[in-house]
C-alpha cells in the first residue's frame, strides 16, 4: 500500500521536477559555467574576481546599503500596519488586505514609472508644493528616490507574512499575559514579537533579496547617476554582451543571497527550538 502511494506521488511530482530542471537547475548551471570560463571556454576566475574592481565594489556596497535601508523602512511601516489590519474584523481585514495588494496587480515597470512622474523636478509632487509656496523636492536620480521605489514595490512582501503571523496568535495567550499583570509594552515584547518572529524573518528575506538584485528601479528612479550591482550585471548581459562577466558578478550576488537565506533559516530554527 505504502509503495503504491509512494509511486503515485513520484509520478505526480514528475512535472514539477521537469519544471525545476528546465527553469532553475539548467539556467543556474549555465550561469556557473559562464562565470568560470572565458569567451573561448577556458577555465578562469577572472570573471568572479572582477568584483574587486572599484566600480563593482562601489555598486555592490551601494546595493547592499540601499537594500538594508529599504528593508528596515519596510519593517518599521509593515509591523504596526499589520497589527492594525489584524485588529479589524475578518471580513473588513480581508477587504483591506485586498485593497492594499491591488497595486501589485499592475505591471512592476508601470508602477515604477508612475513614481518617476511623481518625483520628477516638474512632476506632480513638486507642482503641488510649488502651488502651496513650499520648497520643492529634488530627489529624482538620487539614492533617496531608489529607496522610495523599493519601499513602495516591496512593502506588501513585508506586510503579508507579518500579518499572517499576527492573525495566528491565540487571543487567549494575550489575555493570559494581561491577566498576569503585563502591560501593553510587556505583552508586545514578551508575547507578540516572539510569536511573529517567523513572519518578520520571512518578510526581511522577501524584501532584501529582490531589493539587492533589482536594476529596473535604480535605472528609472536613479538614472545614470546611481549604479547598483544589478545595473552592472544587466549592462554586461544586454549592452556589452559579456555574459561571462555578467555571470561572474551574478555568482557573487548569489553568494550574498545564499548567506541571507542561511541566516534566515538559522534564525527560524532557533525560534522553533
Amino acid at each position: 500500500m505504502n509503495n503504491s502511494i509512494h509511486k503515485k506521488n513520484s509520478i505526480l511530482a514528475l512535472p514539477y521536477l521537469f519544471w525545476m530542471l528546465l527553469f532553475i537547475i539548467i539556467p543556474l548551471g549555465m550561469i556557473v559555467y559562464c562565470a568560470l570560463t572565458d569567451r573561448l571556454g577556458a577555465f578562469t576566475l577572472a570573471n568572479v574576481l572582477s568584483i574587486r574592481e572599484p566600480i563593482h565594489i562601489k555598486a555592490l556596497y551601494l546595493a547592499i546599503i540601499l537594500s538594508l535601508v529599504s528593508t528596515i523602512i519596510c519593517l518599521i511601516i509593515a509591523y504596526p500596519l499589520s497589527m492594525i489590519l489584524a485588529s479589524f474584523k475578518s471580513i473588513s481585514s480581508s477587504f483591506i488586505i485586498t485593497i492594499f495588494i491591488l497595486p501589485m496587480w499592475i505591471n512592476f515597470l508601470l508602477r515604477t514609472i508612475a513614481w518617476m512622474t511623481l518625483l520628477e523636478n516638474n512632476g506632480v509632487i513638486n507642482s503641488i508644493l510649488s502651488f502651496l509656496n513650499l520648497p520643492t523636492l529634488n530627489i529624482i536620480n538620487t539614492p533617496y528616490a531608489i529607496i522610495v521605489g523599493m519601499v513602495y514595490n516591496f512593502l506588501p512582501f513585508m506586510v503579508l507574512p507579518i500579518y499572517n503571523s499576527i492573525t495566528k496568535i491565540d487571543e487567549s495567550v494575550i489575555e493570559a499575559a494581561k491577566d498576569l499583570g503585563a502591560d501593553n509594552i510587556q505583552t508586545f515584547l514578551k508575547i507578540t514579537l516572539p510569536l511573529t518572529r517567523g513572519g518578520i524573518i520571512s518578510g526581511i528575506t522577501m524584501v532584501f533579496i529582490p531589493a539587492l538584485t533589482t536594476f529596473a528601479i535604480s535605472t528609472l528612479l536613479g538614472g545614470s547617476k546611481v549604479l547598483l550591482i544589478g545595473n552592472v550585471i544587466e549592462s554586461s548581459f544586454m549592452q556589452s554582451y559579456d555574459w561571462n562577466l555578467g555571470s561572474g558578478l551574478s555568482l557573487i550576488l548569489m553568494v550574498f543571497i545564499i548567506i541571507n537565506m542561511y541566516i534566515s533559516s538559522r534564525a527560524e530554527n532557533e525560534k522553533d527550538a
